[in-house]
């Protein structure tokens, strides 16, 4: 397969570093937002912020998944990293699916359930709460970790059986 040129190298990589930083934006925004839930007993306001998650989740933040993971995809594929030669990408896959699923499925989810099943300020909706910043906070560690691998590319190259 014939590899991109240094110049459309560069080009897919500006693309996937501004579509991975829009991610981790959305979601320190989140955490932001879901702090801000806490600082207020106000239930016109509490809403607002979760009507707000729910927009940013629906917009930004599956554009920025989707562009991360499509760039990423061919990145590996038209360079000479490949999706399967080095053990730092393999760990930057899982991850990347590991933090998909957090956010379209759990974080949405518990966005959702949040502003919709209980009402506000309820034990049940406090245990909802921190649920999904449980989530928030983990997918902030494990998208700054995507982060650092992708400087410091560590473990090397797989050995290819021959």
């Amino acid at each position: 397969m014939k590899h991109l040129s240094l110049t459309q190298k560069k080009w897919w990589l500006t693309a996937h570093i501004l579509f991975s930083a829009i991610w981790l934006g959305v979601t320190v925004t989140f955490l932001i937002l879901s702090i801000s839930v806490l600082m207020t007993k106000d239930i016109g306001t509490i809403k607002a912020y979760y009507l707000s998650m729910l927009q940013l989740e629906q917009t930004a933040g599956r554009v920025s998944i989707i562009g991360t993971v499509i760039t990423g995809f061919f990145l590996s594929i038209l360079t000479k990293w490949g999706l399967l030669k080095f053990y730092w990408i393999i760990f930057k896959e899982i991850i990347t699916l590991i933090c998909m699923a957090l956010g379209f499925l759990f974080i949405y989810f518990w966005t959702l359930k949040g502003l919709n099943d209980y009402k506000f300020l309820s034990d049940a909706f406090f245990v909802n709460h921190y649920q999904l910043m449980t989530g928030i906070a983990l997918q902030i560690i494990l998208l700054t970790t995507l982060f650092i691998i992708s400087v410091f590319k560590p473990w090397g190259q797989r050995v290819q059986k021959k």
